[in-house]
């Protein structure tokens, strides 16, 4: 396998929320580090995963099961609880798909102020690369303590009436979509079901930056803060000092570009509209750009 630079020598604003497959191989059984798998393909877990790791369901442990939102803090609480989080804990998070939806957990955990949380540089697909052991043993821990504050909207997410003053204030907007999607010839991924939009198309001012083109696809690892600038400040011409809203279909993709852009290029204002296209290309005379 091609050697590949050091984390903290890829020159990140925040270094520090990734963590090598070797620095988690060597943590395994430490009391004080918690790890979670967290896939799109939620049956995953189950053929195996890094040892001692739990199992975080986006659809599942994540989201209310009636409202178009997530859970409350006291099921949240409750949960972390259940998984055997304590006060003073690291969670590492990682998964499939170049950790898509170990950043959607990441992003859904900070909405409660969860400090002492990090993501697993290259994910599941480089631990196997590497030749790691897997586990099929499914963890039984005590039940831990931690508490967790209120859930807090108003810092790193968007509703749609905050992106519809945005659009008519020109605020950069970055559409992860694929070209297809943003330019609207498909309402969904490729090989994807549709989910229920209406019309297609993407954001006024929306620039188009595909989320995977944050990581390297041979290594499965972030790019270099070089790299990354070059995408999305250099092609599309985003401004670190301007408030930056990114959006997808269902804020999924979306919470891995807002990941690259708040901790790794370290923009200061970045919200995810997890809203995202299934509600605004569903919304009665809402602007669309195609």
């Amino acid at each position: 396998m091609a050697e590949t630079t050091p984390i903290a020598l890829r020159g990140y604003a925040h270094a520090e929320v990734l963590v090598s497959t070797t620095w988690v191989a060597e943590h395994l059984g430490d009391p004080e580090i918690k790890v979670f798998e967290s896939d799109e393909d939620v049956l995953l877990y189950d053929t195996g995963h890094v040892p001692g790791a739990q199992k975080l369901d986006w659809v599942e442990d994540l989201n209310d099961k009636l409202t178009r939102d997530y859970l409350d803090r006291g099921r949240l609480q409750e949960l972390l609880r259940r998984k055997g989080v304590n006060e003073g804990d690291t969670l590492v998070l990682y998964g499939d798909k170049n950790n898509w939806w170990a950043t959607y957990a990441f992003w859904v955990l900070k909405l409660f102020g969860l400090d002492n949380l990090v993501i697993m540089d290259g994910g599941r697909a480089r631990w196997m690369d590497e030749g790691r052991a897997l586990s099929e043993e499914v963890p039984s821990p005590p039940s831990g303590n931690v508490t967790i504050g209120e859930r807090d909207d108003s810092r790193i997410r968007a509703f749609r009436d905050d992106v519809m003053a945005h659009v008519e204030g020109h605020g950069s907007l970055i559409d992860v979509r694929s070209p297809e999607e943003y330019r609207g010839e498909r309402l969904h991924m490729p090989d994807y079901p549709n989910e229920g939009a209406l019309r297609g198309g993407h954001i006024p001012h929306a620039k188009n930056v595909p989320w995977a083109r944050a990581v390297d696809p041979e290594t499965h690892l972030f790019k270099s803060a070089q790299e990354l600038k070059q995408i999305y400040e250099g092609e599309a011409g985003l401004d670190p000092s301007r408030p930056v809203i990114a959006y997808c279909r269902i804020g999924e993709r979306s919470s891995h570009t807002w990941f690259v852009l708040t901790y790794l290029l370290g923009f200061p204002e970045c919200d995810n509209y997890d809203g995202s296209w299934t509600e605004w290309g569903n919304l009665v005379r809402a602007p669309i750009e195609r």
